[in-house]
């Protein structure tokens, strides 16, 4: 039994809905990439793989609505998920990745816990350095290898706003963050095409 009520389909066209931004509609696709290629890696079963694949790609559902006014961030989220059918638990598992974030006041006294909302705070924030890293490399990410991409992680003057403390909490899931690029980079391979990268 899955608990996603609606479609692949249906998830992005409900994302489609609410943004409209290129950049933007790229970071949600390869968070879904990374999402669903860290849930194979930890061999979840088929509907949990594709329960992390859905968070990754709605996570910021209200963001195109929300980014000129960052604090509201993640306010709108809850009711459009559950207009369109998604259990508080998804909700919930969708808001921690604002958790601990002070342009966030709503949540910025929380902390996450779950394997699940470890996994999706670090691999939307990990798209932000691959993505980069990729643009610097002439768009691609085909050869991209996981100990160049440590290299930028460990640079703090490389894209300088992705905030490696949360890709660090990858290794709350057993996994060293060796593991988490390599498993990121393959995620984000897959769909390359999709998101203008080669």
């Amino acid at each position: 039994m899955s608990d996603i009520p609606i479609s692949r389909e249906e998830a992005w066209k409900l994302i489609l809905k609410h943004n409209s931004e290129r950049s933007d509609l790229n970071h949600y696709l390869e968070s879904e990439a990374v999402m669903r290629e860290l849930a194979t890696h930890l061999k979840l079963k088929p509907e949990k793989i594709e329960y992390w694949a859905i968070l990754g790609l709605l996570h910021d559902v209200d963001w195109g609505i929300t980014k000129n006014n960052v604090e509201t961030h993640l306010t709108k989220a809850p009711e459009i998920l559950e207009e369109a059918g998604f259990a508080n638990e998804f909700i919930e598992n969708i808001l921690s990745h604002g958790y601990g974030f002070n342009e966030l006041p709503h949540l910025a006294h929380k902390v996450r816990t779950e394997k699940v909302e470890h996994a999706l705070a670090a691999s939307e924030t990990v798209t932000g350095l691959i993505h980069a890293y990729a643009l610097m490399r002439q768009g691609r990410v085909s050869d991209m290898d996981p100990n160049g991409l440590k290299k930028k992680y460990k640079d703090k003057t490389f894209a300088a706003k992705v905030d490696r403390s949360v890709i660090k909490e990858a290794e709350e899931l057993g996994i060293t963050l060796e593991e988490f690029f390599s498993i990121a980079i393959e995620g984000i391979k897959k769909i390359k095409d999709k998101v203008g990268l080669s």
